[in-house]
C-alpha cells in the first residue's frame, strides 16, 4: 500500500487507521496526564509497591534473613544477637504492616482509575447503542418507503427502541438478588 507521497506505507498506518491512531494517542495522553497529576504521596506509594513487588526485593530479603538466621544459630561461630528471633519477628511484622498499607494505597488509586475507565466504557457503549438504534430506525424507515417486507419484522421493531440503562441495571440487580436468595436458601 502506498501513502500520499507514493511511498510504501508502514503496516497499519493507512487512512483507515486514523481513528485507531488518534484513540491510542488520546489514551496515552490521558495516562501521561494522570501520571503528572499524581501527588508525591502516590508516587512514594507506587515506588515502594513497585520495588516490593520485584524479585530484587525477594533476593534482598533472602540474603538478609539467611544471614540473620545463620548468625543467630551460631553456625558461623559468632555471638548471637537475636537467639530467639524475637527482633526478627518484630521487624518482619512492622515491615508487613507498612508494605500492606502501601499496597492498599496503590490499589485504591488503581481502583479509582479502573472505575473511571469503566464509566468511560459504559458511556461509549451507550452512545454506540444509541447510534445503532438510530441507524436501525433510519434503515427501517427507508425499507418501509421502498415497501420491503422485512421492514415490518417484530424483531426490528424491538431493536429500533432505545435501551434504557436504568431498566437494564434494575433487571441485573433483580437477577443478582434472586441468585443470592437461592444461594442463601441452599444453606
Amino acid at each position: 500500500m502506498k501513502d500520499i507521497n507514493n511511498k510504501e506505507a508502514a503496516p497499519g498506518t493507512g487512512p483507515e487507521m486514523g481513528v485507531v491512531v488518534r484513540n491510542i494517542h488520546a489514551l496515552m495522553e490521558r495516562s501521561l496526564e494522570e501520571e503528572r497529576q499524581k501527588t508525591w504521596k502516590d508516587r512514594i506509594a507506587d515506588t515502594i509497591t513497585s520495588f516490593t513487588g520485584s524479585m530484587q526485593f525477594v533476593y534482598i530479603h533472602l540474603v538478609i534473613f539467611s544471614i540473620w538466621i545463620i548468625w543467630n544459630l551460631e553456625w558461623l561461630g559468632l555471638k548471637p544477637f537475636d537467639p530467639s528471633f524475637v527482633v526478627l519477628a518484630m521487624f518482619a511484622s512492622v515491615e508487613a504492616i507498612f508494605l500492606s498499607t502501601f499496597v492498599l494505597i496503590s490499589q485504591n488509586r488503581m481502583n479509582a482509575q479502573a472505575d473511571k475507565r469503566a464509566d468511560l466504557n459504559l458511556q461509549v457503549n451507550l452512545l454506540a447503542e444509541h447510534e445503532i438504534t438510530r441507524l436501525i430506525q433510519l434503515v427501517t424507515a427507508m425499507a418501509k418507503k421502498m415497501d420491503i417486507a422485512e421492514a415490518n419484522d417484530a424483531e426490528i421493531d424491538f431493536l429500533a427502541k432505545d435501551v434504557q440503562p436504568e431498566k437494564v441495571l434494575d433487571t441485573m440487580e433483580s437477577y443478582n438478588r434472586k441468585t443470592l436468595d437461592m444461594k442463601e436458601s441452599e444453606k
